[in-house]
């Protein structure tokens, strides 16, 4: 596990992580600048957000209100062709718009195709709704905010 330095840690501008960058770089162009842009929004709506990254089945950048997985309060998944903004506890939320779909037992996800996609008042609401239940639902609060870590393995 790294953690990222560089810019300021609580911006929504952080740089991606170079880890991350590497893998990132094998998509479509498109892919990656949507990547940028829905990366951003979590990190707008809750700039104390820690960015926790894997690699998968799907190149994953989560964002939590603690370093661990089960504080996440959203997620964005990258596939060959898509991105997903996934929550966790999906099921666990207000969705009035039924915006969420997915049939896991909590898992619930938003396919992404443009920004238009998230960039708008009920998924921001919706974000905001799961940074409240995070909060909200955390064991122990923590002390780390603002940090990119990634899990992801490197190869030897």
């Amino acid at each position: 596990m790294r953690a990222s330095g560089g810019a300021n840690p609580m911006s929504s501008t952080r740089p991606i992580h170079p880890d991350f960058l590497e893998l990132l770089q094998h998509k479509d162009a498109a892919l990656i600048d949507l990547f940028q842009d829905a990366r951003a929004f979590p990190l707008e709506l809750h700039p104390a957000a820690n960015e926790l990254l894997y690699h998968t089945h799907a190149l994953t950048a989560v964002f939590s209100v603690s370093e661990k997985l089960c504080d996440a309060f959203c997620m964005l998944l990258i596939y060959t062709n898509h991105l997903n903004l996934g929550f966790n506890k999906g099921t666990l939320l207000p969705d009035p718009h039924k915006l969420l779909t997915g049939t896991g037992s909590l898992i619930r996800h938003i396919d992404i195709a443009a920004p238009a996609d998230y960039r708008n008042k009920k998924v921001n609401d919706l974000v905001r709704a799961a940074v409240r239940f995070a909060i909200s639902d955390i064991d122990k609060p923590s002390k780390a905010a603002g940090m990119t870590v990634s899990k992801i393995a490197k190869k030897k």
